[in-house]
């Protein structure tokens, strides 16, 4: 079990900031799934998480918007039988979640001149279909 769960350069999550609850998992199943508590639920207190930095918390806070409950990210992994695996998965995509949040900004894309024979060829075939369609439409007599 790992002590830490690595985000993002030298930022890392201690065990210690994460709350888990366990229940029965949904769906179908055998004997074993409607007796015991294998679904794991996992709780990461993003606004007041001392180990994320100020900057990397602000990041965070604003694009995950829409999934945190009080400032309170919840990751919920029931794909497997056993508590542990599915422990695991959701500590797998808690790195991911907040590795993508608080990624930089991407660059902001500097708009480039479109080259003159671009244009120029563009140009061209718009004349050069302009002249069969004004042929079509010429009378016969």
């Amino acid at each position: 079990m790992p002590a830490q769960i690595h985000v993002r350069g030298s930022v890392s999550i201690p065990e210690s900031e994460l709350s888990w609850r366990f229940s029965r998992s949904s769906g179908p199943g055998g004997q074993h799934v409607n007796t015991s508590a294998t679904a794991a639920e996992l709780s990461f207190d993003v606004a007041n998480s001392p180990s994320l930095p100020e900057p990397l918390r602000a990041r965070a806070l604003e694009r995950l918007s829409g999934r945190l409950v009080r400032g309170v990210l919840m990751i919920r992994a029931e794909e497997y039988r056993s508590q542990q695996r599915n422990r695991d998965a959701a500590r797998t995509r808690l790195a991911t979640i907040l590795g993508e949040a608080t990624a930089p900004p991407p660059k902001k894309r500097i708009p480039k001149k479109v080259p003159r024979g671009i244009n120029e060829r563009r140009l061209e075939n718009k004349k050069r279909r302009s002249s069969v369609k004004r042929q079509r439409n010429a009378r016969w007599d």
